[in-house]
């Protein structure tokens, strides 16, 4: 056989190996892309995104659309060669495993966390949102969760709101614990509580909830690893906040997880439910979570959310402080990033978006 000829077949069989190996080997890494992109002021399959019923609303245009990530699977394994294509790819990002499934987690545990952040997101969204517009929104404490064969299961439900305990009315939810822990393990404490169902159909109706029924329940001892150094007196219950809203605010969007939409819900609530037209019919994107108070915070993903914005159509982008240096370092063609810390921030950019005076929109930097 000539050398040349030998020499062509050997490479080629090297490459089939290499190829072979690079199907064969897999490596803990992990792969992003672009998500879907949702416009909160429209419709998703055939629904809106958000309902308001009770109160006025107005007539919206333009776009604040919500940002997604797509992320491989807990349980997908990549090849060698999916990664390497991953890392040349520009439209996805390949990552260690343990950055989106830390500690072990399963795809169920990492889906049921990101629905309760969901959750959670638009609870905070609407209550940011109202508070720019100087509605007031009534604040409860509640039974967020009850310890499976703790004293209160069966007593205290999820949902149950907390008018007092022993008697004296509580207002935070730390103030549960407080009196709780007064006691020695093996009294009793007396919680007035509103059943969950009652304390729904109230919030429904848009008033709190009234009277309340009494419940005693007999306090243990905190395990070892709870005590801090002494013997403490519990219940099984951890409290929580719940809200009432003077109007019902819905907001219906499957198939989605985590906080990251927050600000873009508690924008389309403002829009909807203040006269005018907060884009001046612009395509406006964004992403950031957001808290009660309006404060908004930073999200993961976010070279993939400025590429699938970009490539719905959004010119203008609704980015996050700490994220502004990553967002900059790697900004499609055509997408005008704009800094933002609040919901109030954001609102005024949004105003200067409208009115065309972009000149004055807070940028980005990669420092």
């Amino acid at each position: 056989m000539p050398r040349r000829t030998a020499t062509m077949l050997a490479s080629t069989l090297i490459l089939i190996a290499l190829f072979c190996a690079g199907l064969l080997i897999k490596v803990p890494y992990s792969e992003m892309s672009p998500g879907p992109t949702v416009n909160t002021l429209g419709e998703a399959r055939g629904e809106p995104v958000l309902r308001i019923s009770g109160r006025t609303t107005y007539p919206t245009s333009g776009h604040l659309n919500m940002t997604t990530v797509r992320v491989t699977g807990a349980d997908y394994r990549m090849n060698l060669g999916q990664a390497v294509w991953g890392w040349l790819a520009h439209d996805s990002v390949v990552v260690p495993h343990d950055t989106l499934y830390p500690d072990g987690k399963t795809e169920e545990q990492s889906t049921q966390e990101n629905a309760e952040e969901f959750s959670q997101s638009q609870e905070s969204a609407k209550v940011a949102a109202l508070k720019e517009l100087n509605i007031p929104v009534a604040t409860q404490v509640v039974v967020a969760t009850v310890v499976k064969g703790s004293p209160a299961e069966g007593r205290l439900h999820a949902g149950d709101v907390i008018k007092a305990v022993d008697g004296t009315v509580v207002e935070e939810p730390g103030d549960v614990a407080e009196l709780v822990t007064k006691h020695q393990p093996g009294e009793d404490v007396t919680f007035t509580v509103v059943p969950a169902k009652e304390a729904a159909a109230a919030e429904k109706a848009g008033r709190a909830p009234e009277g309340g029924r009494k419940v005693t329940i007999t306090t243990k001892k905190a395990p070892a690893a709870e005590k801090g150094g002494k013997d403490r007196a519990i219940v099984g219950i951890r409290a929580g906040t719940d809200h009432t809203f003077p109007f019902e605010i819905d907001i219906k969007l499957a198939d989605v997880g985590g906080p990251s939409a927050g600000l873009m819900f508690s924008l389309g609530i403002i829009d909807k439910l203040t006269p005018g037209d907060l884009t001046g019919g612009k395509f406006v994107a964004g992403t950031g979570t957001i808290d009660e108070a309006g404060k908004v915070g930073p999200i993961g993903g976010i070279t993939m959310k400025l590429v699938g914005a970009r490539d719905a159509g959004a010119r203008y982008f609704l980015t996050p402080d700490e994220n502004c240096a990553a967002a900059a370092a790697d900004t499609p063609d055509g997408l005008t990033l704009v800094r933002v810390t609040s919901l109030d921030d954001a609102r005024r950019s949004l105003e200067r978006i409208s009115a065309g005076k972009t000149d004055a929109l807070p940028s980005c930097s990669t420092s």
